[in-house]
């Protein structure tokens, strides 16, 4: 019972701090302040439950401290939640290169650099997912014939009448629209584009059709950002 009635300060200390917009010091509002009394108000009907019983007061000391630092994990966490959620993408960029990471702050865009040194970014393209190579030297975005059939392209409507240079040598494209392109949120539409002939090229590209709708690309050392 001393337990139950020390909580129950200790609920009433925070209530008053709530309204007294102590949240603010930890970059709370006092919505989010009374959220988290809440929270702590079950963790201590939960713990008043559990010490309810007769205990020796070294027992009791310790579950009181465990409660408390069961209350200050949970605090911390919800206080810093946005900078864990960059934490956490940022450590999914890294163990899966080409997998688009937004930052939900800036709206930026974010591609790790792979294992051959090069960015390869998976975008969706009239709702498929086809791979790509970041490559400024490319004036348009570039489709295999197998990913422009994926991204449900009719290749036998298609004129290969232009002449393209690409690491295989000289080849043949077909100018199309593409209905969208969308990388890690960032979405264009009627993207003009060339699919080369069967073999001419082993990987789709991401040109400049697409880049240069863009507010913003840049290449640092290890990361490719995208910006809307």
């Amino acid at each position: 019972m001393i337990f139950i009635g020390v909580a129950l300060l200790i609920a009433v200390g925070l209530a008053l701090a709530v309204n007294a917009d102590v949240g603010a010091a930890v970059g709370l509002t006092q919505q989010q302040a009374g959220e988290i009394l809440t929270l702590l108000m079950v963790f201590i009907i939960v713990a008043g439950g559990a010490f309810a019983r007769r205990r020796r007061a070294g027992e009791l000391l310790i579950g009181v401290l465990l409660w408390i630092g069961v209350f200050g994990v949970v605090l911390a966490g919800y206080a810093y939640r946005d900078d864990i959620m960059s934490v956490a993408t940022r450590v999914y960029g890294e163990l899966a290169p080409g997998k688009p990471v937004v930052d939900r702050k800036t709206g930026t865009v974010t591609v790790r650099r792979g294992l051959g040194g090069h960015f390869d970014v998976d975008a969706r393209i009239n709702g498929a997912t086809v791979p790509l190579i970041f490559d400024t030297g490319a004036s348009a975005m570039v489709l295999t014939s197998a990913d422009a059939r994926r991204a449900g392209l009719n290749l036998g409507a298609l004129r290969y009448d232009t002449a393209v240079s690409t690491a295989n040598g000289v080849g043949r494209a077909a100018r199309v629209t593409l209905d969208t392109i969308d990388i890690g949120g960032i979405i264009r539409h009627n993207i003009r584009a060339y699919v080369t002939e069967a073999g001419a090229l082993d990987t789709s590209l991401l040109g400049m059709t697409f880049l240069e709708t863009l507010t913003r690309y840049a290449v640092t050392r290890d990361a490719l950002q995208l910006t809307d």
